[in-house]
């Protein structure tokens, strides 16, 4: 049993003075491994004091130092890859190789800071105007369950780069993750009040984050419903926000395409990280023509899926996080029959063999259309619909007629021509014949899918404020 009843706040573990205690479960088990003690509102307080106390010599440290911050944390995380992995697989259920590519990230989050703050430049001049680049001020971060360290470090290094000061609140069902995570950056020595981190819940310590005067800008992953909440929170003393929220994600399979590529392409997009990510690509749009051709072929894809123990390295699909996110795929599983879809594979209920953890069967339904409630909203669990198209523009506006836009995906054999369709496709991302990343490039969402940029130049300026300096000579 993993007892986790400190905080870290001003560079130290300390007592919280929150008193509830919260179970960890192991979501392949149903059995609870741990509790943490949560932090409450006069906890979020104390962090935000130390960060404020710590933001003067912060912002005012040279791109030299920070770049020096972000390589003692890169150094201090690295070793911590196997704990990280291990606690990943455990209290959140990621099959091990999901969890390996989730913590991946992770580990590469300080290194991509480090390289876009090499090449960026604080200072500019725009005739005899010097515009200058300067820190925001305290950043509350606000992080989901379904990739903690990845989240919490590619937040944490775009602030350190930028100057700022932060306050970190993970999801309470990731304790266990984000103590493994404190521990190690708590090694990088840096000053103390530079980062902190409180355990509880949305509605008490986001909530303080959302409104408090001293935090002066947010950035949250999670929920479309979560976020609106937060930017309303936010707007009486106009908080910058970055959003990063929910999705439907289309994959567009044009009608030449090479149906040995895009069927496992399909599914892999769609049950990537147990179906548990906002950019899962649960809309399969495929054309009329070849559906006949298409269904069997994805249908024997999803009965192959997987889906079990997260330790096995076979595994593909690991449980949902929690009873209630399992509850809530069952639900919508409900939905999609009694709604008139045509259930190909899976369904409800546990998969064989699997009774003691939220598993669920990897679930497709055909005969979908677009305005069923398992195409509309965002379900986060391993259950995806085939959406037939007569023509390429209905195949568009089908893929566009969702109130999400944060990734998409075309597959085709004429590259031209995916790219043609990835151009009039809303979404923040389009990924062409492939599960394609590029760290360094911009990630966020069109609308409801979320607000403002992460990663790359993007991601450090959406840490910043131009200020415009007049009255100087640019050859002084």
């Amino acid at each position: 049993m993993r007892i986790i009843d400190k905080l870290y706040i001003d560079g130290a573990f300390v007592e919280p003075h929150g008193s509830e205690l919260f179970n960890l479960v192991n979501p392949a088990t149903g059995q609870v491994i741990g509790k943490v003690t949560l932090g409450d509102r006069e906890d979020t307080l104390r962090a935000i004091a130390a960060a404020k106390r710590a933001l003067p010599a912060m912002s005012r440290t040279t791109k030299v130092e920070r770049i020096d911050m972000l390589r003692r944390l890169d150094a201090a995380l690295t070793p911590q890859l196997e704990a990280i992995n291990a606690a990943t697989t455990e209290e959140y259920g990621a099959p091990v190789m999901i969890a390996g590519r989730l913590n991946g990230y992770a580990m590469g989050a300080f290194k991509n800071a480090i390289e876009v703050l090499e090449a960026y430049d604080f200072s500019r001049w725009i005739n005899d105007a010097e515009v200058v680049m300067q820190p925001l001020g305290v950043v509350g971060i606000i992080t989901p369950w379904n990739s903690s360290t990845g989240f919490i470090c590619g937040k944490l290094a775009m602030a350190i780069a930028a100057g700022c000061t932060a306050v970190i609140k993970p999801s309470e069902m990731s304790a266990i993750q984000t103590q493994v995570l404190a521990e190690a950056l708590h090694e990088a020595g840096l000053p103390p009040g530079a980062f902190n981190i409180v355990n509880g819940r949305g509605e008490v310590v986001g909530a303080e984050l959302s409104a408090n005067p001293d935090i002066a800008k947010i950035s949250f992953t999670g929920s479309t419903a979560v976020g609106k909440a937060i930017l309303k929170a936010g707007a009486d003393t106009l908080k910058r926000v970055t959003l990063e929220l929910g999705g439907k994600s289309p994959t567009v399979i044009l009608d030449d395409a090479d149906f040995a590529q895009a069927v496992p392409l399909a599914v892999m997009a769609g049950f990537a990280n147990s179906g548990q990510a906002c950019i899962a690509g649960t809309r399969i749009l495929v054309p009329q023509a070849r559906l006949a051709e298409f269904l069997p072929l994805i249908k024997a894809a999803v009965e192959a899926v997987k889906v079990g123990d997260p330790r096995d390295p076979q595994t593909q699909v690991g449980p949902m996080v929690s009873v209630k996110q399992w509850e809530r795929v069952q639900g919508y599983i409900r939905k999609g029959i009694e709604g008139g879809a045509t259930l190909l594979a899976g369904g409800e209920g546990r998969p064989d063999g699997l009774e003691g953890g939220y598993f669920v069967k990897p679930t497709i339904f055909a005969d979908v259309t677009n305005d069923m409630t398992i195409a509309r909203e965002e379900i986060f669990g391993p259950v995806l619909s085939v959406i037939a198209y007569r023509t390429e523009a209905e195949a568009i506006e089908i893929a566009n007629d969702t109130l999400y836009g944060l990734q998409a995906y075309v597959i085709s054999a004429d590259a031209e021509r995916a790219r043609a369709v990835a151009s009039q496709l809303m979404a923040g991302r389009v990924l062409i014949n492939g599960l394609h990343h590029e760290p360094l490039a911009p990630f966020g969402g069109f609308k409801q899918s979320g607000l403002g940029r992460e990663m790359g130049v993007f991601g450090l300026e959406a840490h910043l404020e131009p200020k415009t300096v007049l009255g100087r000579s640019r050859a002084a």
